[in-house]
């Protein structure tokens, strides 16, 4: 293989074009990875419109990536990793294991975190050399196109899940039943947890039935989301998985005692939430980013564990911009996925 496909955008908010580019070597403490899959993420917005500092162009987007590593660069022997061997690559594309969140040993929030499509190019290609520290291994009973959403989607909501206050047989809610949210209910019933699914419209409750819900909450309904909370005794977690600041806001007096809201859905309005409603009852809210690269592995071996696949939509690379305008349009409900074949 001496060239190889990546789909890049050459300027901000461009269209995506298939190219042909010489295939890359590893340097020290890197991998070049085959791809044969990768999500499309709404983040990648952030990279293709240039919304974040430091973007360079032509952008290959591109962090929900699985794959097989085809070639190991100086300095990657000590990981014990081997050719051909099955790993995904998530948001967490690395950390620059020195600045203080990374001498503490939470190397999600690392300062120079490095995301592929931001930091190197991404996986919409058919080769991505990648950061040792960023892979993860894929459990033989996922699919690349399964596993690829996991390494993102999938770990964000996860590991909200897993490392809040909530214990199995609380009550915890999922707001929004779409990308995010539908792995939310079905890791949430998987964990134990008696699951609430919050969305719009009452044509969606046989739907988070099926994803594993016990409640659904049609928030368009005339009795208000936290009211409805409450009487099935109050949430000790609601994940916030919908991109709607007044949606979030409006399941916060929802929460019971020490209730917590977890926040991974983004938006740039403000939250609608005063002092006096987190005050009394010592409610919290937090923002929770993805996870690292064994949290991206603990998160597919639960999923292989208890059956659990995200909903996606399969594509070719040379349907790129595609995928990414069906997705922006809010026309792909779940995960679009590019294979390389």
């Amino acid at each position: 293989m001496t060239s190889y496909r990546v789909a890049q955008v050459t300027a901000p908010g461009g269209s995506f074009e298939v190219v042909e580019r010489e295939v890359p070597q590893p340097g020290p403490r890197h991998v070049r990875v085959a791809v044969d899959a990768c999500g499309v993420c709404h983040s990648d917005t952030l990279f293709v419109n240039a919304g974040v500092p430091g973007v360079t162009f032509p952008v290959v987007p591109g962090h929900e990536i699985a794959g097989r590593i085809a070639e190991l660069g100086e300095g990657t022997g000590d990981w014990g990793w081997q050719v051909g061997d099955r790993v995904a690559v998530g948001w967490f594309g690395g950390a620059c294991g020195h600045c203080t969140p990374c001498r503490q040993g939470d190397f999600i929030v690392c300062e120079n975190l490095r995301v592929p499509g931001w930091a190197y190019d991404g996986g919409y290609a058919e080769t991505a050399v990648v950061p040792v520290d960023a892979l993860a291994r894929i459990p033989d009973a996922l699919a690349a196109t399964d596993a690829g959403p996991l390494a993102c989607a999938g770990v964000t909501v996860f590991n909200g899940l897993r490392r809040s206050s909530a214990r199995p047989g609380d009550l915890v809610a999922i707001l929004g039943i779409g990308g995010l949210g539908h792995l939310g209910v079905k890791y949430a019933a998987a964990m134990g947890f008696e699951t609430v699914a919050i969305a719009r419209g009452g044509d969606k409750a046989d739907f988070a039935k099926q994803l594993g819900a016990h409640h659904y909450v049609d928030s368009t309904a005339d009795t208000p989301v936290a009211e409805a909370l409450q009487s099935l005794g109050g949430a000790q977690v609601v994940l916030a998985t919908a991109s709607n600041s007044a949606a979030i806001t409006a399941t916060v007096d929802g929460l019971g005692p020490r209730g917590e809201l977890v926040v991974i859905g983004v938006d740039a309005e403000p939250l609608g939430i005063t002092p006096a409603q987190l005050l009394m009852a010592g409610k919290v809210v937090s923002g929770h980013p993805s996870g690292t690269s064994q949290d991206i592995q603990d998160t597919m071996e639960f999923s292989a564990l208890h059956g659990i696949r995200p909903m996606t939509e399969v594509v070719t690379l040379g349907e790129t911009d595609e995928a990414y305008q069906k997705m922006l349009s809010g026309a792909a409900r779940f995960r679009m996925v590019l294979t390389m074949s």
